[in-house]
């Protein structure tokens, strides 16, 4: 699916709410800082995997440019009865991708086959990997300057297999690649506001790391406001965190994964995006990226976004971490480092099998 959308692709009560939703900003005298998308700006959106558990609440989110390799039309012609100003576009299979990638800004990638119960994302790699390889081509050679948001699980494999995709066709910008990891911090947000009857619009926690079990991790040191824990209070907090994807799996009885939750993580990191190409100059959010901050090649931080994408990591967030913490970020990257490898092994070997 592509979108078009002039201004906020969202309607002002659900922009609105995932404004509040995001992580706090700058606060003027008056209050919390406002800001609006250039009403004479126009961007474009593409959805790739549109028609899909996690596509079809995320197009409705963001009413966007949609591309499924099947039953886009109907997601399409859904969408465009609603008064939002976003105009909404249809493209299927292989031989309209490019089309649908023409022009965009954003490319994001939700496409792939979702969890089960009792599988792993580990479980999930050989569909996804070769889906995600074929997608991150498509971009590269009809949009190499778009932002690219892959949600496609195990994300802390397919974000290196897209990094080595785009470096043999030469267009690698490590800036514009992005694992959307918002959903851990959406998560960790509500939670932690439920624990501690605060106040949801009030409660921001940095999720560093990666994106499946250990690898996520919570810095509740770090939670503004700031809050106390019990040491019971923290690894409860975290476990929760760390397994809900498992969670919703379990929940949902074979019927699907966290497929709504997510589409509303993803629309709050396109609209994040969004507002930095159009110049807001205060936009953090985290995100799985290419960094410096861990000795890994690719790592979850909060991050700055500016026009050209990540404009700065913010390694802070990992000084001053608590025992707890700190035990937690060794444990994680032995785990972390072996999805990176799998992931650009993948790559590599498809290039070869290719040459």
């Amino acid at each position: 699916m592509n979108c078009e959308s002039e201004s906020s692709f969202l309607g002002k009560e659900s922009y609105a709410a995932l404004q509040n939703s995001s992580s706090p900003r700058s606060v003027k005298s008056t209050g919390r800082t406002q800001y609006h998308l250039n009403p004479q700006a126009s961007y474009k959106v593409a959805i790739l995997g549109a028609a899909g558990g996690i596509g079809q609440p995320l197009a409705l989110l963001v009413k966007i440019n949609l591309y499924d390799i099947a039953n886009v039309k109907g997601v399409a012609a859904d969408l465009s009865h609603c008064n939002t100003p976003a105009q909404v576009s249809d493209f299927t299979g292989p031989s309209e991708l490019a089309d649908c990638l023409k022009g965009v800004n954003v490319v994001v990638i939700p496409a792939g086959v979702p969890r089960k119960p009792g599988m792993t994302r580990d479980d999930l790699f050989n569909i996804n990997a070769s889906i995600v390889k074929t997608l991150v081509e498509a971009v590269a050679d009809n949009c190499p300057e778009a932002f690219i948001h892959v949600i496609s699980n195990p994300v802390n494999s397919t974000v290196p297999i897209a990094a080595e995709v785009l470096k043999q066709k030469g267009v690698y910008d490590p800036k514009k690649l992005f694992g959307v990891t918002t959903l851990d911090v959406v998560r960790a947000n509500t939670f932690v506001a439920q624990k501690k009857n605060l106040r949801l619009i009030d409660v921001d926690v940095p999720v560093i790391g990666g994106h499946a079990g250990i690898t996520i991790l919570p810095l509740l040191s770090k939670t503004k406001p700031s809050v106390c824990f019990t040491d019971e209070e923290i690894h409860e907090l975290t476990v929760r965190i760390q397994n809900a994807g498992t969670e919703v799996v379990e929940a949902k009885a074979g019927a699907g994964s966290a497929t709504l939750s997510m589409a509303y993580a993803a629309a709050r990191f396109v609209e994040s995006s969004l507002r930095a190409l159009d110049g807001d100059g205060d936009v953090y959010e985290c995100a799985y990226v290419q960094s410096d901050v861990a000795d890994l090649p690719f790592f979850a931080s909060r991050i700055k976004l500016g026009k050209k994408g990540v404009e700065a990591l913010i390694s802070s967030d990992l000084q001053g971490l608590t025992e707890y913490e700190q035990k937690a970020v060794e444990a994680l990257k032995a785990e972390l480092k072996s999805s990176i490898e799998k992931g650009v092994g993948f790559a590599q070997k498809q290039s070869v099998a290719a040459a």
